[in-house]
């Protein structure tokens, strides 16, 4: 039987009942674009992610005081420790090798007054190098200068949804105006460009000023609230990891190491571990929807099955006349893989628009990879064959006598 034969068959088979094999195809083609659409989503959340915690800086290995937490664990119960010095952060600038920068950080949240407004935010008390440090841009007036830090001074850069919350969105401009934290006044210098986010992890909600001014008017005594500091390259922030918590174990004179007043996190662990649980999380996705296409390929199987006997007669003819078993097996098997075929190509696309829709409407990023495409069309000629193989061998293996007696 020639392949132009069993193509022309399989079309006039498949349009004769054009209802039937839509239904028949709307399993596969919702169980691709589930497929397609979950899997676009957990990897867009996954980039998101990724692309989230790199916008805080480059390579950070980040030194906070406290013992050591496990990921979403509590900690040690010393979380509130205060351990860290200046003299700490200047050590590791000038011990440990392969550093970019260190930046020194003194935090807390206060409420902050202008003229007739208010509103509550973060405070970073930090130097100069933080900018660098954490891919800080200004876009009105400077950042912090080494003056400012020196000299203790008074002032303040403020992340531009605290100058919207402070000036309004379309109001004066906040370069030179006057601030007040904790009842002492503070000169705006600059304010930074946004770069998004949400809740205590919103970097435009905040307000920088020197950690020398915050640790004489905010926190009240010498001590970090952080040591950021920058590898040279990601090949290297695991070493460095490694250097700062031998050196800081040495300076704070600690044997035991399960006892450490300190913590370390390296952000390529953080990334590392975000992608894990998205990935997961994406394969759960993935599967439950996959569960649809089982369900498509007995669908196709059950409508193969009743094509079968419906042409009983028809397949008796065929074989009475010289059809071979093995030409009646592969025309109902491509009949199958056509279907599934069909319909995972319909899904490819719905699935390939659900995704681009959920980008282009704002509710969540999603990136639709060659993979899934390509998992897609396999999957689809898979089910076909897993699937129709029966139906074909069952319509293959009747008896020519007694399909035509078949009424």
């Amino acid at each position: 039987m020639k392949t132009y034969d069993i193509l022309h068959e399989t079309y006039s088979s498949l349009f004769a009942n054009k209802v039937r094999s839509g239904l028949t195809m709307l399993g596969i083609i919702i169980g691709i674009a589930s497929v397609i659409a979950m899997t676009a989503i957990g990897q867009g959340a996954q980039n998101s992610i990724s692309s989230s915690i790199n916008s805080i800086g480059a390579n950070l290995v980040m030194v906070m005081p406290g013992a050591q937490k496990s990921f979403g664990g509590p900690s040690a119960g010393r979380g509130g420790a205060q351990s860290l010095t200046v003299d700490d952060a200047s050590a590791i600038a000038s011990q440990v090798s392969g550093i970019a920068g260190v930046v020194r950080e003194v935090s807390s949240r206060k409420q902050i007054v202008a003229t007739g407004t208010n509103t509550n935010t973060s405070i970073m008390g930090t130097e100069p190098s933080y900018a660098t440090v954490r891919n800080i841009s200004i876009d009105e007036g400077n950042f912090l200068s080494d003056q400012n830090v020196s000299s203790g001074a008074k002032v303040a850069v403020l992340g531009p949804t605290t100058r919207d919350d402070l000036f309004g969105v379309n109001g004066t401009d906040a370069v030179g105006q006057k601030i007040r934290i904790a009842g002492i006044e503070y000169s705006v210098i600059g304010v930074t460009v946004a770069k998004g986010g949400s809740g205590f992890s919103n970097t435009d909600d905040v307000v920088y000023i020197p950690y020398t001014t915050a640790q004489r008017y905010i926190s009240g005594n010498k001590y970090l609230s952080e040591i950021d500091v920058s590898a040279q390259s990601s090949d290297v922030s695991a070493q460095v990891q490694a250097d700062i918590t031998t050196l800081l174990t040495n300076r704070h004179n600690i044997t035991d190491p399960t006892k450490l007043d300190f913590n370390t996190m390296n952000q390529a662990d953080i990334i590392a571990t975000a992608s894990s649980v998205t990935s997961t999380f994406t394969t759960l996705l993935a599967a439950v929807a996959g569960i649809s296409l089982l369900v498509g390929g007995i669908g196709i199987m059950n409508m193969m099955l009743t094509t079968v006997t419906e042409r009983t007669r028809e397949i008796g003819l065929r074989k009475a006349i010289g059809a071979k078993k093995q030409d009646i097996n592969k025309q109902f098997l491509v009949e199958a893989i056509v279907l599934t075929f069909t319909g995972g190509l319909t899904g490819v696309i719905l699935g390939w628009l659900i995704s681009f829709g959920v980008t282009y409407f704002g509710i969540m990023q999603a990136a639709v990879s060659l993979y899934s495409i390509t998992l897609a069309f396999c999957v689809s000629a898979g089910i076909g064959i897993v699937f129709g193989y029966y139906p074909a061998r069952r319509a293959a293996n009747l008896n020519p006598i007694d399909a035509l007696r078949f009424e």
